[in-house]
């Protein structure tokens, strides 16, 4: 059984579901949206350049989710999903799912955000088996850290190594859909690298290479 790997912003849907959820966050009162929104744009801008210290925007983005129990917080992003997430997903990123599925190929959802939100916005797609930044959760709650390794950059592939040493898998005939020059050392990785609306440093490497370059509506 082959993987078909997706990462999700971007790749899957038509934007970036941690910035997504940080307006939603805004219109819940957590925090000061203009303000909020002000250094979540400057930190994305950094992403974008591929400059981003991913432990600090996390640190960021996670502050208004500390004292507050993951059941509070999922009961909030089940509706956000449906209402903003839903109406932005590529239905040519259903589609390559679908295929994928005839095929047999196991399917897995790769991504630098949360998986308090990647979790349930893959569920919407059908697909079960995600890797996200991990959330640590004391007494019950949100602390605002994150636990292990995150997965952005090249830390996707330390822990998609991990996964599939948990699972006996590997990644003979592995397909990888990317829209982001982070993920350039996965996309090395596997046999089936394919871009997706790639940015302009991605878009540049894979004519160089040759690779299959999609784009998504």
């Amino acid at each position: 059984m082959a993987l078909a790997i997706f990462d999700l912003d971007e790749t899957l849907i038509h934007g970036d579901c941690a910035t997504l959820w940080s307006e939603q966050m805004g219109r819940l009162g957590w925090v000061d949206s203009e303000s909020f929104m002000r250094c979540n744009n400057e930190l994305m801008e950094y992403y974008s350049q591929g400059k981003l210290k991913m432990e600090e925007y996390m640190a960021f983005s996670l502050e208004p989710l500390i004292g507050r129990t993951p059941e509070e917080v999922a009961h909030l992003v089940g509706p956000w999903v449906e209402d903003f997430i839903e109406p932005i997903i590529f239905s040519d990123a259903c589609k390559t799912i679908a295929a994928h599925r005839k095929k047999g190929d196991r399917i897995l959802v790769i991504s630098a955000s949360g998986t308090h939100l990647v979790k349930p916005i893959a569920e919407r797609l059908g697909i079960d088996e995600v890797l996200g930044i991990e959330l640590e959760v004391e007494h019950g709650v949100y602390t605002g850290k994150t636990v292990g390794t995150l997965t952005y950059r090249e830390g996707k592939i330390t822990r998609l190594l991990e996964w599939l040493d948990a699972e006996e898998e590997n990644l003979e005939g592995a397909s990888f859909y990317s829209d982001s020059r982070n993920d350039l050392p996965l996309l090395l990785k596997v046999d089936y690298p394919n871009v997706v609306n790639p940015d302009p440093v991605l878009r540049e490497h894979a004519e160089k290479a040759g690779w299959p370059i999609h784009y998504w509506q």
